[in-house]
């Protein structure tokens, strides 16, 4: 990202720009201030952008053989077409010999790094990784935002803030905007603020439905089961989800065991730090036959979705019927 920003600000441009990587909002936002770079206040006349898997290539490396009209390059941004993670070859042969006065600009979340494409583009210009941002990264970027609206928030709210939201950065900000709103007479974020307004996600809803079978609650089980389903969350997602709750619970009770501390059970489980706790209070519940079984329940729910002996919703149903039993 730095190479990016260290471009812009000599405007010294490479002849291939490939952002790549899992974390959605930081590639859009780099897309946008280097397009913005590369125009220099000029209009759009030069800019072409093709979006999705249907576009011309062979026509697009025609128009790059094409001279800017009246400025001194031309932009071609390919987004989310697939072509970092398969194909790419015609493309990857011209960067050999590109014409000086085009600029690509290749974006998507998938890449292959052993493709000829992207082994070209690292050669002859720049290839940014944005990966989904860490604990600490997250946490100090949205206090950024917060400081910038004049407002305050607590350790132990900013930590509900991110277990409703998640690691997602444009799902964050979103949240965050709505918050503002909802505390515009205010220069503090509260809890019941968050509560009231930044719904929880559907592992945050996983997480209270297996609290419910711990607590061999069957009627708040399956209303939330319920509430997933008005969601339009497919029972088969749902099982899935139960399924890995239940693996990373397991997991969580192994690590506790062998004396792990917080960050190193978050590396292992590959959960945000903050969630750590929650894992360990709910592990701490079930003993590690419990889950086991719980597991095993799961497969089996699973295979006789697959097998055709029964609906998805019904076999969901009957296996938190038996958790709670």
């Amino acid at each position: 990202m730095k190479r990016i920003l260290e471009d812009i600000r000599t405007k010294s441009f490479s002849q291939i720009y490939v952002l790549y990587g899992k974390e959605d909002y930081l590639r859009k936002q780099y897309r946008d201030r280097l397009v913005e770079a590369l125009l220099d206040g000029g209009d759009s006349m030069n800019y072409t952008c093709a979006r999705g898997k249907n576009y011309d290539l062979a026509g697009l490396i025609d128009l790059a053989e094409t001279m800017p009209f009246l400025a001194e390059r031309r932009i071609i941004v390919l987004e989310d077409t697939g072509i970092l993670k398969s194909g790419g070859e015609e493309l990857a042969g011209y960067l050999s010999e590109p014409c000086p006065t085009t600029v690509w600009v290749l974006v998507d979340s998938d890449c292959d790094k052993r493709s000829k494409l992207f082994k070209a583009a690292d050669k002859f210009g720049r290839c940014v990784e944005f990966a989904a941002q860490d604990e600490a990264t997250l946490k100090k970027w949205v206090l950024g935002l917060i400081k910038k609206e004049n407002k305050k928030i607590s350790a132990n709210t900013l930590n509900q803030l991110l277990e409703r939201t998640g690691g997602d950065m444009t799902t964050i900000r979103l949240e965050l905007e709505k918050l503002f709103c909802y505390t515009m007479d205010r220069d503090c974020i509260t809890m019941e603020d968050v509560e009231a307004v930044c719904p929880p996600r559907i592992t945050g809803r996983i997480f209270d439905m297996v609290d419910a079978i711990g607590a061999r609650d069957r009627t708040k089980a399956l209303d939330l089961y319920n509430d997933l389903q008005f969601l339009r969350e497919p029972p088969t997602r749902i099982l899935y989800l139960i399924g890995r709750h239940f693996n990373l619970l397991l997991q969580t009770k192994e690590l506790r065991s062998r004396g792990l501390d917080g960050r190193a059970m978050a590396t292992q489980l590959g959960v945000p730090g903050f969630a750590v706790s929650k894992y360990v209070r709910q592990a701490g519940a079930y003993s590690t036959e419990q889950l086991k079984k719980a597991l095993q329940g799961c497969i089996e729910a699973d295979e006789a979705i697959k097998k055709g002996r029964t609906t998805d919703k019904f076999s969901v149903e009957m296996l938190i019927m038996e958790l709670t039993a």
